[in-house]
């Protein structure tokens, strides 16, 4: 899967599909192809009001790719940042429960941060899913 996958204009729904194409690749937990898909849209909306949230979005598949890793403190690090960029557009925007997603940030740095026993939140058996309201 590329972002190639998801340059057509938009979804049936009126959603771009590079942004549907991100959570797409992330429920399948494949969160490099997710920031890979999105980072276009990002690009594009630079210096408009809504990119720091895909910029969030994109600094979340990166923290989950070094889960995947587990390289702990750089996945400490984009959750920290994509929390700062995420936090205005909550409780909802463009289709997503922000405080859901806001929730899953803070319960993995807990467990990434936890003084004395550091854990790795990600468990591929169970992975995070986002789900998207209809449009």
């Amino acid at each position: 899967m590329n972002a190639s996958n998801y340059k057509i204009a938009a979804q049936p729904d009126g959603r771009d599909a590079r942004y549907a194409g991100f959570f797409d690749c992330f429920n399948r937990q494949r969160y490099f192809e997710a920031h890979e898909v999105l980072e276009p849209l990002w690009l594009e909306r630079r210096g408009r009001p809504d990119a720091a949230f895909y910029k969030g979005l994109i600094q979340i598949a990166g923290a989950f790719v070094h889960l995947q890793k587990n390289r702990l403190n750089p996945a400490s690090r984009l959750f920290r940042l994509a929390l700062e960029n995420l936090r205005p557009f909550a409780p909802q925007h463009e289709g997503l429960d922000m405080a859901q997603l806001l929730r899953l940030i803070a319960s993995c740095l807990d467990k990434i941060e936890s003084h004395g026993a550091p854990k790795n939140p990600y468990d591929a058996a169970h992975p995070p899913t986002l789900k998207l309201e209809a449009a």
